[in-house]
């Protein structure tokens, strides 16, 4: 038996103005053929697990297509259209295969296509006919009907922070091996509550959300039931799909998928107030710290990486300038920064203006006299399982600068989301010699940042992706739809 292994991941913020180009995926991941094995089977990433279920199981894989951008704008529509050139092409030279194994993120966004792993699934159903299609999802997709009805069964992962996704990888590949047996034939459904689970509520481990998971994990007890999942939702995707869902996967029985997704879909309804985000303003947030066990770390939402922001707002980050807060640390996005930094040399002072120039929404650029403290080249490696599933990380060249207030900066050449601290450790620097970190994620950056820091907190900033959805002006999602929404009510359609 042949399986082949495609992957075509971004989450896709239409928030954000510039859009996402096929230059983003060449400089994150694009891959075809045998370099896919060779740069991810022994990753924690779900085509890691892929491999490793299918070599357990005794089916050969047959890697085909490979393609990731770190996430931000919704993606050209001539990149879309070459990605999927790319991915056809390559499919249509991989011989005969019995089924594929599919990496979709499930909140992709072209400019032609609201919903673009829909489209490209129902792309891959056409010319691959009848054979099992099977696959894994993240959480934070925005689930639809065509992704469902072009799949046999979607799996996601199980953690916020993702740190399961290697073995969702694998449990989608031992079941393909089932289906290709004839031991069982699996059959989905959805269910499509209306509400959408607030970002800062979505973290898996915590108690607002444990009995949704728990009521999960007690449904894959009953007989026939495969697989099931909790799609979170990606509120900075605004397109009709927009919100949370569920999903059932079943031995060949369309009424208990359908039942169980309903059930789970109930469930999630009537715990939608525990949804809604408790949130804490900047200022607060900085008390909250300063009186707080260190290090503390702020999770600055409104300029949340993972979540397609442009890494360099100051918002936080001016006001521990502001106030002074000695040892106090942020990341910025600011490559002529970088190069200022790296042409006067480390153990320079000079004046320098950093971050906030993207876009006019994450604030102004800080003006003060940096130190440079070092020059590195950006790369690292993080060996541990760490949100996204990527073992080696590439930020382009990096400068480290302090100003007079006690802020020190980490200036990256390209945009990296905080999932290591492999990102300071690299660079010389102890996470533990700060008083407070400013890391731009809500929930990814915990795996890395709870080790070394007793106080998190989630901080309420503006941006792209802020966590206040009563700031977010959206023109396609479906009405009504929980909290933006609240005097309604809802049943599933049994």
């Amino acid at each position: 038996m042949r399986v082949g292994i495609i992957a075509l991941l971004h989450e896709s913020n239409t928030l954000i103005r510039q859009p996402t180009t096929r230059r983003h995926f060449e400089q994150d991941l694009l891959l075809t053929g045998a370099a896919i094995r060779d740069r991810l089977a022994d990753t924690h990433h779900e085509i890691g697990g892929f491999f490793a279920g299918l070599d357990e199981a005794g089916v050969e894989a047959v890697p085909i297509f490979a393609a990731r951008a770190v996430p931000f704008g919704t993606i050209k529509a001539d990149t879309f259209d070459w990605l999927l050139a790319q991915l056809f092409d390559a499919l249509g030279q991989a011989g005969t295969l019995d089924g594929v194994l599919v990496a979709p993120h499930g909140a992709t966004v072209s400019q032609r296509h609201p919903d673009a792993d829909g489209y490209w699934l129902g792309e891959l159903r056409r010319q691959f006919g009848s054979q099992p299609i099977i696959g894994t999802l993240d959480p934070h997709a925005n689930l639809s009907a065509a992704m469902v009805a072009a799949t046999d069964a979607l799996i996601a992962y199980r953690t916020n922070p993702h740190l399961d996704q290697r073995a969702r990888g694998r449990e989608a590949a031992l079941l393909m091996a089932r289906t290709l047996r004839g031991e069982i034939r699996p059959v989905q459904a959805a269910c499509f509550p209306p509400l959408a689970i607030n970002i800062e509520r979505q973290m898996t481990s915590e108690p607002h959300l444990r009995p949704l998971y728990d009521a999960a994990d007690t449904m894959l007890a009953e007989p026939g039931v495969l697989s099931n999942s909790i799609l979170l939702g990606f509120p900075y995707a605004d397109v009709a799909e927009m919100g949370s869902a569920t999903l059932v996967v079943a031995d060949n029985d369309s009424a208990l998928a359908a039942d169980g997704a309903n059930r789970l879909g109930e469930r999630m309804w009537q715990m939608r107030q525990s949804f809604v985000a408790q949130l804490v303003e900047i200022d607060e947030a900085i008390d909250r710290a300063l009186a707080s066990p260190g290090p503390a770390c702020l999770l600055d939402m409104g300029d949340n990486v993972g979540g397609g922001s442009p890494a360099d707002s100051t918002f936080l980050a001016a006001a521990l300038h502001r106030r002074r807060v000695a040892d106090s640390f942020v990341c910025l996005f600011d490559p002529d920064s970088v190069e200022q930094a790296g042409r006067a040399g480390v153990g320079a002072r000079l004046w320098m203006t950093v971050g906030g120039k993207s876009d006019d929404q994450h604030g102004q650029p800080i003006a003060d006299e940096f130190t440079v403290l070092g020059l590195y080249e950006g790369r690292f490696h993080e060996p541990q399982p760490r949100h996204g599933g990527f073992t080696n990380y590439d930020q382009g060249a990096t400068a480290i600068v302090r100003c007079n207030a006690g802020l020190t900066v980490m200036l990256t050449s390209r945009r990296m989301p905080p999932f290591s601290l492999r990102q300071l450790t690299s660079c010389g620097l102890e996470p533990t010699q700060f008083r407070i970190l400013v890391a731009k994620g809500v929930n990814a950056p915990v795996a890395a940042y709870a080790p070394v820091c007793p106080t998190l907190i989630r901080v309420n900033t503006p941006g792209s992706t802020t966590a206040d959805l009563r700031h977010i002006s959206y023109q396609n999602r479906r009405r009504p739809l929980f909290p933006l929404e609240n005097e309604f009510d809802w049943q599933p359609n049994r």
